[in-house]
């Protein structure tokens, strides 16, 4: 599957603070984690020297997650009601996406996903399917400071009745072919193209990048 170009300078940054993280979790000298904490710095330099964000604004951002540094998780969801998708209108900007959010540790992936589009939308679900899992950076956006998966499930509506959430100020569905401005770091239209796939064809594998 080909992918936009990514951003090159946030790709090293991110890619350095990634081994930095790492490089701290498992520094065994005083040296060591101060070489550690120098490349982080430099990695915090190089993106507020290409962005309005301040230094030490961006180093405490790299500090949040300590430990082997490793890919979070996003889910989504997936229903579908007379060929209308669901869709949810995010506070933070405005735009609307499937119900979804970063993964919870303990929690089962199916379980998760249910909750999420409970807690957002209202409506009860359940996920009958993997619809995808796809790099969540390489969306033809620019690059967020940590990698991230999206698994997108598609889902069974069981019950329940719009409404809003402290995430989330209005809910509906959507016809594929009329929808409302998205919020595309969340949802995009390759992820829909592919649930109408998976609509279509019951049999079909999940898309993977």
């Amino acid at each position: 599957m080909e992918h936009d170009p990514l951003t090159p300078w946030l790709e090293w940054a991110r890619e350095i603070q990634a081994l930095s993280q790492t490089g701290l979790a498992f520094a065994q000298t005083h040296y060591e984690r101060i070489r550690y904490h120098r490349l982080l710095e430099l990695a915090s330099e190089m993106v507020a020297s290409r962005t309005c964000l301040e230094t030490e604004d961006i180093l405490r951002t790299f500090l949040v997650q300590p430990g082997y540094a490793t890919v979070k998780v996003d889910v989504r969801g997936a229903v579908v009601r007379d060929d209308r998708i669901l869709l949810v209108r995010e506070r933070t900007d405005g735009k609307w996406a499937m119900p979804g959010g970063w993964a919870d540790v303990g929690e089962y992936p199916s379980a998760m996903i249910a909750r999420e589009i409970f807690e957002e939308s209202g409506y009860e679900a359940k996920p009958i399917r993997l619809v995808g899992v796809y790099d969540a950076n390489r969306a033809g956006r620019p690059m967020e400071f940590f990698h991230a998966y999206k698994v997108l499930f598609l889902c069974e509506l069981t019950g329940g009745a719009p409404s809003a959430s402290d995430e989330t100020s209005d809910v509906g569905f959507f016809p594929f072919e009329d929808l409302p401005p998205l919020s595309e770091h969340r949802t995009n239209h390759i992820h829909l193209s592919e649930v109408r796939r998976h609509l279509a064809d019951p049999t079909r594998p999940a898309a993977f990048d």
